[in-house]
């Protein structure tokens, strides 16, 4: 009964590593509409897009990560707000999450006699063996999951006259609904390449960040 304790934590311990590694990318959609002229040093400011969001200290340091990435591609945050070339519309959220269910399934080999008379797994690894009195003919492991979806909108008008000139949504589902996770890496992905092609969509995938 012991090895067969030892057994199921060894497959616990081995699907959080491999669900772990997943997780260390990010990876989003990001559409984008855009008839930005070339960048010579216009000037902005940041808005929220939402009242809710509008004030907030979370707010503004969401439009602080913004305001650099702007700043990185010739745009120059406005001294004065309201004489501001470019008004820069920003919204964020998370959803509810829905649930997912995932199934992993362990075979055996019966013309494979391994140690004790018992056929190994057959899986990449080709550890441990099987036991059919602890799984069965057929081992099955259901496993359910929330899956959170994470938005950022981004608009710019031109403040003279209103008209837009910019639109995209950056877009990407996780295991994770903690904004402060999902924001940044969104405006991450918003700015790559950015402006981008007008009516185009790309997948785009960011770099585990360098543990410290």
């Amino acid at each position: 009964m012991k090895h067969r304790k030892l057994i199921a934590t060894a497959f616990a311990t081995a699907a959080l590593i491999m669900v772990g590694g997943c997780a260390q990318q990010f990876k989003a959609d990001v559409a984008r509409f855009q008839q930005l002229p070339a960048p010579q040093g216009q000037s902005f400011t940041i808005v929220a897009d939402d009242p809710r969001l509008a004030g907030g200290l979370e707010f503004s340091q969401y439009a602080s990560l913004a305001a650099h990435k702007l700043g990185g591609v010739g745009y120059v945050p406005a001294d004065d707000p309201a004489k501001a070339d470019l008004i820069v519309r920003m919204r964020y959220s998370v959803d509810n999450g829905r649930e997912k269910v995932r199934t992993s399934s362990f075979g055996y080999d019966p013309f494979y006699r391994g140690y004790y008379g018992y056929g190994y797994w057959r899986n990449p690894y080709r550890w441990g063996y099987y036991d059919p009195f602890l799984f069965g003919p057929g081992y099955q492991d259901v496993e359910s999951y929330t899956v959170y979806t994470g938005t950022l909108d981004l608009r710019i008008d031109r403040a003279s006259d209103g008209q837009r000139l910019f639109e995209g949504k950056a877009e990407s589902q996780s295991l994770s609904n903690k904004l402060t996770y999902l924001v940044p890496n969104l405006i991450d992905a918003m700015f790559v390449n950015f402006p981008g092609q007008s009516g185009e969509t790309v997948k785009i995938t960011l770099a585990p960040e360098k543990k410290k």
